[in-house]
């Protein structure tokens, strides 16, 4: 390579102690940590009643609380944290920018347009929560051709890129406001699309998202190995036989999806497609084969933590207070802790370029 390595490329190169496979069983393990961190710092019950349930014992309350809201509610923070950290790094890797992320790409703001679309102008309900969904897919569509409008076919450089992406979302939140200004008497129900939050999810909403996410995640991992070439480049990838455009489409197909379902079911989680790929990365190494299972499983332990201290934040908050009630978003706590990471991971690039 002519340019010097950037930091991401050494991180990507850099040797492990552990194998591959013990960071996954980790990784499952810490998932199971979080699940359970989840389901026991509610308000209403305790650790030792949430174990009463599980065992079979427990009232019909604490049965009825456990089984119909908060497990459901730990389903879902799992299946959008894998659905978000997978269409990271599949942007990541099919752009080959390391600033790329649902959230900066207008796939996010996108789908978050068709969601409030669907539900504030009355296109879609709640009978009817797979046209929540498809509503999704088309604003996140939507998104991402803007973005691959302005910035080309070509791509230009990532920080070019960012901006571009900054600028659709930026569109796209603006349109978002408008159909709010339309229709207010709906912004109660859809501001958990602009925040962010697993509050008042149930089976309806677990039901609709792991069929979605399980078939665009095969299809995601299958494109592990042409990810794997794109990595190296347009020519070297063109040079092994691989059709590089029907690659990086396919790619960008399977993103925009999975964004769609996390988005349609627990609304915009900020910053958690951007940075997971880069922990990914950092952990597992450039195999997209082994790195892209390892992004599922840590964006399902950032998302399921963050839901976890969320609630606990909540509590805390509502005890000191001395308030009714004090709910804290999922989608606001990861966005302000990514946004710090994100200040880290753009200054580590900066340096490592220089």
């Amino acid at each position: 390579m002519s340019a010097p390595a950037t930091a991401r490329e050494r991180a990507r190169r850099r040797p492990s102690t552990i194998g591959t496979g013990a960071k996954l069983w980790l990784l499952l393990a810490l998932v199971v940590v979080a699940v359970c961190a989840q389901m026991t710092v509610g308000r209403s019950l305790g650790a030792g009643e949430v174990w009463e349930v599980l065992t079979g014992a427990g009232e019909p309350t604490a049965r009825h609380i456990v089984v119909q809201l908060r497990m459901p509610r730990a389903l879902v923070a799992l299946g959008a944290g894998a659905s978000l950290g997978l269409a990271g790094l599949l942007l990541q890797s099919a752009l080959r920018n390391p600033l790329a992320g649902p959230e900066v790409t207008g796939v996010t703001p996108g789908a978050v347009l068709g969601a409030v679309t669907a539900t504030g102008l009355g296109l879609a309900g709640w009978e009817s929560p797979t046209a929540v969904v498809v509503a999704a897919c088309v604003g996140g569509f939507l998104g991402a051709g803007l973005l691959w409008l302005l910035a080309g076919r070509e791509k230009g450089d990532p920080e070019q890129t960012a901006v571009y992406g900054v600028l659709v979302s930026a569109v796209l939140a603006g349109l978002t406001a408008v159909v709010l200004l339309v229709a207010p008497g709906e912004l109660g129900s859809v501001v958990q699309w602009l925040i962010g939050s697993t509050e008042g999810r149930v089976w309806q909403h677990w039901s609709l998202l792991w069929p979605w996410a399980l078939a665009w995640a095969v299809a995601a991992c299958s494109l592990a190995a042409p990810l794997t070439l794109l990595s190296c480049g347009d020519e070297q990838a063109s040079a092994a036989g691989l059709a590089v455009g029907r690659a990086r489409g396919a790619a960008l197909v399977c993103a925009v999806a999975l964004t769609a379902g996390a988005v349609s079911a627990v609304g915009a989680l900020g910053f958690v497609g951007l940075l997971v790929p880069h922990l990914a990365l950092a952990v597992f190494g450039a195999d997209l084969r082994v790195t892209l299972p390892g992004a599922a499983l840590i964006g399902a332990l950032v998302v399921c933590g963050a839901d976890a201290a969320a609630q606990l934040l909540s509590r805390l908050l509502v005890e000191g207070l001395d308030a009714g009630r004090v709910t804290v978003p999922v989608g606001a706590l990861t966005t302000c802790v990514g946004a710090v990471l994100l200040l880290v991971v753009a200054r580590r690039q900066g340096a490592g370029q220089g």
